[in-house]
């Protein structure tokens, strides 16, 4: 299963159920553990440095519980919680992070399915955040957003671009440059001194034409080979 890495720590007072559930997390194929911590105290400052994706988090700690870990999160990351009681499992319902729920003794095969989930659910977040980014533009003395996975292409008309995308064209007074900054280079890529093109929007190409969404745009040759390397690999 190809799919991204999670940055995973652990947070569980015991010494001994500690060790059990990072030797778990380390033989994951798909978790990186940056971490494991006694307390929610220690955890917290080291998630509030760090990219997390995940944390297995025990409930029933000292001073700082679970539930008071994930209070203190401005943004939590996904968790799943770990606990020898199942009393907590309608609590979890009130969390809309909590990806599973773990009895102790930990079950390899039960740790397995809540890994996946937990890789499912980061697809879909993923792709979710990815639909949400956005640009903001004046056009028509208006602001306008622009959500970035609706554009198709840009193209330069003098003094202003072109925005085209799928809920319509949207003149805009910029240079092909100062656009461009404004954007990821991973997601665009210029393909004429006039054009530039969303990649993932991109249905065929030759030496001289790229066609997106039925529309063939002129490509400068100097372009194609930066082109073939960021598509070819997709």
């Amino acid at each position: 299963m190809n799919t991204k890495t999670l940055n995973t720590v652990v947070v569980e007072d015991s010494e001994t159920q500690r060790a059990v559930i990072t030797k778990l997390a380390k033989k994951h194929t798909h978790l990186n553990v940056l971490g494991d911590y006694a307390n929610g105290i220690l955890a917290l400052n080291a998630i509030r440095k760090n990219k997390v994706d995940l944390i297995l988090l025990d409930i029933e700690m000292p001073v700082v519980n679970g539930f008071d870990l994930l209070d203190a999160l401005e943004e939590p990351p996904q968790i799943i919680l770990i606990s020898d009681k199942s009393d907590y499992a309608l609590k979890a319902f009130d969390y809309n992070n909590i990806t599973d729920y773990l009895q102790k003794p930990i079950d390899k095969a039960r740790f397995a399915m809540a890994i996946e989930r937990a890789i499912r659910k980061q697809k879909q977040l993923t792709k979710h955040k990815a639909n949400q980014e956005f640009i903001t533009v004046t056009t028509d003395l208006q602001k306008k957003r622009i959500f970035l996975h609706s554009i198709l292409w840009i193209e330069a008309m003098g003094d202003y671009i072109n925005i085209v995308t799928t809920e319509g064209d949207f003149m805009v007074l910029s240079t092909m440059k100062a656009f461009l900054e404004q954007i990821p280079s991973t997601k665009f890529i210029r393909i004429h001194r006039s054009f530039i093109v969303n990649v993932t929007k991109i249905d065929n190409w030759s030496s001289t034409k790229v066609e997106v969404f039925g529309t063939k745009l002129p490509m400068s040759r100097s372009y194609k080979e930066e082109l073939e390397n960021r598509l070819i690999p997709l």
